[in-house]
């Protein structure tokens, strides 16, 4: 593909020369976690070994370097999604802290009875902070259904309003169905009630061009190892106005601005909600694997990844008995599958052993599986790393797979 040159990109993951089984490696599990580059392991080591000091707790020099390394970051989150504040970027561990960050802490401002809109497609960590929430508050979740393409029903999405609503945490992309939900018409119909939205963009950050202010979020969340980063690092945005009305979510060092017995006040944000030691390594490295991807380019990226899943998908459905889950229009690179009857798990250990690394079970997304009737599914997901001959690679494994298994 014109813009997409693979074989320089595969040259910077060492790790794709290994083999598996006597295999040669195919490794479509990146919606899990992506792989990561050689300029980002290069920067682990480097801070390691010329700064790690902690970061805004010294005048010495390498506690200053450490410092500008990990808000040189910051800047670098704040123009790749395009937020208008430093101030709106907060570092986590990644997704699923971000969201418990915000059901904690925004969650202390709502009362008993007050309702929370989700979704059917909801990954775990999008469903279970709500409900330990309606445990000490009696929130209330409404879920919205999908229909059978995998996409949300929308009129059924309007009729979930009233004047208890008080929050919408939907996906922006499916980790198990690849469904790019319209999440700014999804937002303006909160909006038209005065309801934020928290958006689970783990699935979209590295796929699709995300501009928060283009989208109205409220709050947006996303981990930096589905972007070929270092894990343990993540991300949630979040508009100024409320961050600043929103209590801590932990207390320690970093967050605090004076500290007596009798009363503590809190720091300005960013930083009221990062306390203690960050992983100031790896959000110094977090910069080096978002710069990869600008390198390619996000719309080359989405692009390129579209035809593979394009391609997957046209070869897949020639397999007899091949049952894809999720065939909307907009789909990102994840494609969802069994064959006739068979268990996920033999599929999945059968392709292992032919060298394809695929994901099989609920993918922490149980309520789905429930929803489409079956207890779990094999997932094959595509990165910018990924080839044609790969996919070539899949199908016939998943041919010889199909014929073993009768």
């Amino acid at each position: 593909m014109e813009g997409i040159d693979i074989a320089h990109i595969r040259s910077q993951f060492p790790i794709l020369n290994r083999t598996v089984w006597n295999k040669p490696l195919v490794y479509l599990d990146s919606a899990a976690t992506s792989f990561t580059p050689q300029c980002v392991v290069d920067e682990i080591t480097r801070v390691y070994t010329t700064c790690k000091a902690n970061v805004h707790r010294g005048v010495h020099s390498l506690s200053q370097e450490a410092t500008d390394l990990q808000e040189a970051t910051r800047e670098c989150v704040r123009e790749f999604i395009n937020a208008s504040s430093t101030q709106e970027i907060i570092f986590t561990r990644g997704t699923t802290e971000a969201i418990n960050l915000v059901s904690s802490s925004y969650g202390r401002l709502l009362e008993n009875g007050d309702e929370i809109i989700v979704t059917t497609m909801e990954h775990h960590a999008n469903i279970v902070p709500w409900q330990l929430l309606g445990s000490r508050k009696r929130i209330i979740l409404r879920v919205v259904p999908i229909k059978k393409d995998g996409t949300l029903d929308l009129e059924a999405y309007q009729s979930l309003f009233n004047e208890r609503t008080k929050l919408v945490a939907v996906c922006h992309v499916s980790n198990v169905l690849g469904t790019v939900n319209p999440i700014k018409d999804i937002i303006k119909e909160a909006h038209q009630y005065n309801v934020p939205v928290l958006v689970d963009g783990a699935q979209a950050i590295s796929h699709i061009k995300v501009d928060v202010q283009d989208l109205d979020a409220d709050f947006y969340a996303f981990s930096a190892h589905k972007m070929y980063g270092p894990t343990g690092v993540g991300v949630l945005y979040g508009k100024k106005h409320l961050l600043k009305m929103m209590p801590p979510y932990q207390g320690g060092g970093e967050m605090i601005g004076t500290v007596d017995f009798k009363k503590t006040t809190y720091a300005e944000l960013p930083f009221k909600f990062e306390a203690g030691t960050p992983d100031f390594v790896g959000i110094a490295a977090f910069k080096k694997a978002i710069e990869f991807m600008q390198s390619i380019g996000i719309e080359n990226i989405a692009a390129y990844e579209h035809e593979l899943l394009a391609y997957a998908t046209a070869e897949m459905e020639k397999i007899p008995n091949m049952r894809i889950f999720g065939t909307a229009p907009q789909k990102s690179g994840v494609v969802s599958f069994l064959i006739g009857n068979e268990h996920h798990y033999d599929l999945g250990m059968l392709l292992d052993k032919l060298g394809v690394e695929v994901r099989t079970g609920h993918h922490c997304a149980q309520p789905l599986m429930h929803a489409l009737s079956i207890e779990g599914t094999v997932r094959a997901s595509f990165a910018a790393y990924n080839t044609r001959e790969e996919i070539d690679v899949f199908i016939a494994a998943l041919k010889r797979v199909s014929a073993m298994l009768g």
